[in-house]
This record gives C-alpha cells, structure tokens and sequence, in this order.
C-alpha cells in the first residue's frame, strides 16, 4: 500500500526552545519526499525522525526568514555527502534567489548530485508528475512568501460487484482500464469518479486570498497559527496568522485534517491552539504538531454506498 503522511520535523516560529525545533517538514508521498522550509537543525531532526537524505526529491521553501531556510547549507550538503542517486529540485521564492545561492554555497564541500534549481515567481503550477501537480500561491507576509498545494490527478475506482455483473476478469480489468471499453462494457459501467488527493502547505501569511486557494478541497492542510486570537493584532502587524483563523480557513475550504504548527515560544500550553480552533468551528480531524510526530495523509472518501 503506498504512504502518504507527514514527518514534523520542528514546529517552532523564529526560535526554537527545548521542546520545539525551528521548522521542517517532510510529505512522503508514493515514495516521494518533498521537504518544506528546513530551519536550523533540520539535519537532525531527520535522524531523530528516521528520514534519510536519500528519502528527499524536492524542497520548498515559503520565505527567506532563517526559521524556514537556514536549515539549506546543511541539508543540500547531506545531500551530496550521502550522494543521493537521483536529482533533487529546489522552490523558493525568485527574489530570495541570492539567500538560495548563499545557503546553497556557504561553505566548502564536494557537489555529486544533480540539485536543479527552479524558483517560483508566480501563482501556478510548478511541476507535474503521475503522481501530482504542484502548484504555489503568493501569501501576505514583510518579504516575499509563497505557499504550495500537492494535487492528485482524479481517477477511477474499479467496483468488483460491477465487474461480476458485466462478466469483466482477470486480464480484461486491465484491458478496460487502459482501452476505456471491452465487448461492449465501458469503463463507466464498471467504476465510478475518484478524486485526486489534496494536500497544502502554508506558512508566514496574514489572510489572504492566496490562503483560501491554497486550502480549497484539502485532505490535509498544514498552515501556520503563531498567535492565539487575543494577539490578532499582532498577528497582522507581523504577517501571521491565530488559531482561530486558520482553522476558519480550513472550516470554510473544507479541509479534512488541519494540521496547526509554527507556535510563538510566548504560549507554554499548546492545547490553547486546539481549544481556539474547535471554537471557531472546526469539526474535522484536528492535529496541533509536535516534533517527531508522523501524521498520515486521511484515506480516501468513500461513496455512500460502499459505507451500506
């Protein structure tokens, strides 16, 4: 069965503390690994975490504030100590690409992996595969910050008391598959829509509409709550968000999992963020993160009638 889940690798804003590492966080996706913004510290988290350089395809990085990006020189350089056997792409933000090249090159070592460069400039896609489109969202924060979305292609789901009716077996479910019609029967007949995941990843940002879009439809949202509601003052001068608001976004967007991370070291008790985000109305699957913690992606929705 393939894995979809998300490895926390720190969860603190601006500095860590001794519970909480700056940020990082790997999505494992059908074998993939995309890494976000890895702060300071990163290269350890992910032996405390059991992730290995090897595990890593992409990193995207939001912003250019040390709490998401110094954690570069230190992954990119793992990356080539291991001598990762495939390429490795890297998003960040265009203007920042002078930090990428500081960070990329900050000290002496030895380049032996392809690490293709390619800095978003733009709301859109970014890269398709069989397996995803990854697209990116400009956000609202003091420098230039942009969120991404992982979305599934839609597919079909084959239904086996369908296929004992139309007579459809062995090498024939392949074959309707691939051809869409055998002896008569098509492909609708015998499955039915199934929508593609959906996942997003959003960091520094007041609201914005970028917000709304990035969340939209997703089986598990990852969204910064510096502050809680009372500091939403401070929240907007700083170019962040509380709980209260991102779990009003993932209430508004749909989204099965929220997932709140990104905390001010200001707040000792992290169950103020889970208290804040059911009162504003949250009613789905609700994680306040932690480090180390592996937090899978929701399975799929079922149609009503497989739930009979």
């Amino acid at each position: 069965m393939s894995s979809r889940e998300l490895v926390v690798l720190g969860t603190a804003s601006q500095v860590p503390t001794r519970h909480r590492n700056h940020n990082g966080y790997l999505l494992r996706w059908d074998g993939e690994g995309i890494l976000f913004d890895p702060g300071e510290g990163t290269q350890r988290q992910m032996l405390r975490a059991g992730v290995a350089a090897h595990d890593i395809n992409r990193i995207c990085v939001t912003h250019f504030h040390g709490d998401h990006s110094l954690g570069l020189a230190g992954v990119i350089q793992r990356i080539n100590l291991d001598q990762v056997p495939h390429p490795v792409t890297a998003h960040y933000p265009a203007s920042g690409q002078h930090f990428f090249n500081r960070l990329r090159y900050a000290t002496a070592y030895r380049e032996s992996v392809e690490l293709t460069e390619a800095p978003v400039a733009a709301d859109g896609p970014l890269a398709t595969t069989d397996a995803y489109t990854l697209s990116s969202h400009k956000l609202s924060h003091p420098v230039e910050s942009y969120g991404y979305r992982l979305v599934e292609p839609d597919g079909r789901r084959m239904l086996p008391a369908r296929l004992a009716e139309h007579a459809i077996a062995g090498p024939d479910v392949g074959r309707i598959q691939r051809e869409g019609a055998v002896r008569g029967v098509t492909l609708e007949d015998v499955s039915e829509h199934r929508r593609g995941q959906r996942f997003a990843f959003i960091m520094d940002t007041r609201l914005c509409d970028g917000v709304y879009a990035l969340a939209e439809g997703c089986d598990m949202l990852v969204i910064e709550s510096t502050f809680l509601d009372e500091d939403e003052r401070l929240a907007t001068d700083h170019g962040h968000l509380t709980a209260g608001q991102a779990a009003r976004v993932a209430r508004e967007a749909g989204v099965r999992h929220l997932v709140l991370t990104h905390f001010s070291q200001r707040y000792p008790d992290p169950e103020e963020f889970e208290t804040q985000a059911r009162a504003a109305g949250f009613e789905g699957e609700l994680t306040v993160a932690q480090d180390l913690i592996r937090v899978p992606v929701p399975t799929r929705h079922l149609p009503q009638h497989h739930l009979r």
